[in-house]
């Protein structure tokens, strides 16, 4: 059995703040009061599927409420809501076309200018504004902001307890209802609530049932301000799927009950969370947070520039071993995602092996002589006629063992075979897959998995054949340094991709600089190793193997060096960047 160390719940400790968070309405309660003094308005902006009626209920026990306006009652119902967005949701079941909605356009002026009356107007008592945009009908009182993780939105989706924003879609398919997080509510609640965080007085913690938490703004920057000044973890998601392994099971510690383990999420902050610690309080905030609010810092001056509030660099795990082939997919050429959804930069991506069985393969770009038109042919009759399509005619099937790097610019064709542990370095645009064949499979939800052909055709880059990809994109290893207690190498990525990798091979520490650009890292080889800075800016960072961890630009020196069990052992790690 293997003893894993893998920490899936890191957090950082926050000093200074201990007396700023509260945890339980009790001590909410008591911490709003003495801003009121019994008296004034109450805003409580919220993301949506934050679970308004309960935090009503939890405020009514120990607040004298005297009257509440829930905001949500001053939006357009569903049907306007719907043609508003109309363009952007689409008849696709997956891709949409990302909106650049404001809050505002949702609600009804009139409404919003008398609920602003008699807000305006109010006096003797607490009057409470509650639900998405109730900062919208006062500038007045005390304002909360009610936050979550967007991974806890989905659970909530899945499990129908929610449907969208303003829909009674709780029955409906769960990718539709994801499809219209991600290209309308997501992109609109995340402008209004970047906006709202200088003049909040509170950030209230919704992720857990019953059990909210609360911090002062002042304790929000300090946490902020503190995490972009040192190394830190997102907190890890997992999620079976229909191919999924066992390996991630053994390494990073699972429920052993589960059928298979298909992603871990652990450097994506749209999806993953941020915990920050203030004393015995653990407050999880939405990662994307961070990126809104600290992205010069975070990024680098250069790489805010070039994308703005938004982190560019993905890491996150597949896992086959034991497991089936992934999809055959592609990614969409850049001018492909700037003119059909709205995207400024596309999913550029690379495997990186983990570990892999004997039978391991990685399939990459189309096979050297293949004809086109009888490739898109049978891919078509496949899915029309449940055929099988002949994967291994047309796409080369590469050997794959560990430590293996494969590039994958967009528009080539990929998927990592079964018995495979990737540790998949791309760029963040990640729901921009176009399957092309599922090998006949249903997805976990019964349904049949969505193929996107019409898309893919037009993006297939039929000149990757199998010369090209073995000498552009199959381990592209070039030795910059090698002496007794080092080795760096660069791994990539191919030149039509903005990331670089440098993998380090060390037995003693190995000194690293941000030169412009956040830093993304892995340990792919080792029990352990320890992240230190060079001026005692920060105190040290202990990371474990397959944990991803980033290093804020503006740190701009660290050292790295073999840790505990390691120590003494030569140990590696992977180091994504962006190309400036």
């Amino acid at each position: 059995m293997y003893n894993s160390n893998y920490d899936k719940y890191p957090f950082i400790e926050v000093y200074g703040h201990d007396q700023d968070a509260v945890i339980g309405y009790e001590q909410i309660c008591a911490k709003i009061n003495k801003k009121l003094n019994n008296s004034g308005v109450l805003v409580i902006d919220c993301y949506h599927s934050v679970r308004v009626n309960e935090i009503v209920s939890g405020l009514r026990k120990h607040l004298n409420i005297d009257e509440v306006i829930f905001s949500d009652d001053l939006a357009f119902d569903a049907d306007k809501i719907n043609d508003i967005i109309d363009r952007n949701l689409t008849d696709d079941r997956v891709f949409g076309l990302m909106s650049h909605h404001q809050m505002n356009e949702f609600f009804d002026d009139e409404k919003l200018k008398r609920a602003k009356k008699y807000a305006n107007e109010f006096h003797d008592g607490i009057l409470l504004i509650i639900g998405v945009g109730a900062s919208l009908i006062t500038d007045k009182g005390v304002l909360v902001y009610a936050d979550l993780a967007r991974w806890e939105i989905q659970k909530r989706i899945r499990s129908q307890e929610i449907g969208n924003w303003k829909q009674n879609n709780q029955s409906e398919d769960f990718l539709r209802k994801y499809k219209r997080c991600y290209f309308v509510e997501w992109r609109v609640a995340d402008r209004h609530k970047q906006r709202l965080f200088e003049r909040i007085d509170f950030l209230l913690d919704t992720n857990d049932q019953d059990t909210p938490k609360m911090i002062t703004k002042a304790a929000l920057f300090e946490g902020l301000n503190t995490v972009v000044k040192r190394p830190f973890r997102l907190v890890p998601l997992f999620d079976p799927g229909v191919w999924g392994g066992q390996w991630m099971k053994e390494v990073c510690d699972l429920d052993q009950q589960q059928a298979n383990y298909a992603w871990c999420f652990d450097c994506i902050p749209e999806e993953n969370s941020l915990i920050l610690k203030y004393g015995d309080i653990k407050i999880e905030i939405p990662a994307i947070d961070l990126v809104l609010l600290k992205a010069k810092e975070l990024l680098g001056n250069g790489v805010h520039a070039r994308f703005g509030n938004e982190f560019p660099i993905r890491f996150d795990l597949l896992d086959t071993i034991k497991g089936q082939n992934l999809s055959l997919q592609v990614h969409p050429l850049t001018e492909y995602i700037q003119e059909m959804f709205g995207m400024h930069y596309t999913q550029d991506e690379s495997y990186y092996i983990l570990d892999a069985k004997e039978d391991a393969c990685v399939y990459l770009g189309v096979k050297s002589g293949i004809d086109k038109e009888c490739f898109l042919t049978d891919l078509e009759r496949s899915q029309n006629s449940q055929v099988d399509f002949n994967a291994d005619f047309y796409i080369n099937k590469i050997p794959a063992k560990k430590h293996d790097h494969f590039l994958i610019p967009a528009g080539t064709i990929h998927c990592s075979g079964a018995n495979t542990m990737v540790l998949e370095i791309s760029a963040t645009p990640y729901i921009f897959t176009f399957k092309l064949w599922d090998w006949g499979r249903l997805g976990l939800d019964g349904l049949p998995r969505p193929i996107h052909l019409e898309h893919a055709k037009h993006v297939i880059q039929f000149d990757r054949d199998t010369k090209w990809v073995n000498d552009n994109l199959v381990d592209q290893v070039e030795l910059l340094k090698n002496d007794r207690f080092c080795k760096e190498e660069r791994t990539g990525l191919h030149q039509r991709e903005f990331i670089e990798t440098r993998r380090h091979w060390f037995t003693q520490e190995v000194v690293h600089y941000t030169n412009g650009s956040v830093n993304v890292l892995n340990l792919i080889e080792g029990k352990e190793a320890i992240v230190e800075s060079v001026d005692d800016s920060f105190e040290p960072f202990i990371v474990h193997y397959a944990e991803t961890f980033i290093i804020p630009e503006a740190v701009k020196a660290y050292r790295i060096r073999p840790h505990g069990e390691s120590d003494g052992k030569q140990i590696a790690t992977i180091k994504a960047y962006v190309r400036l």
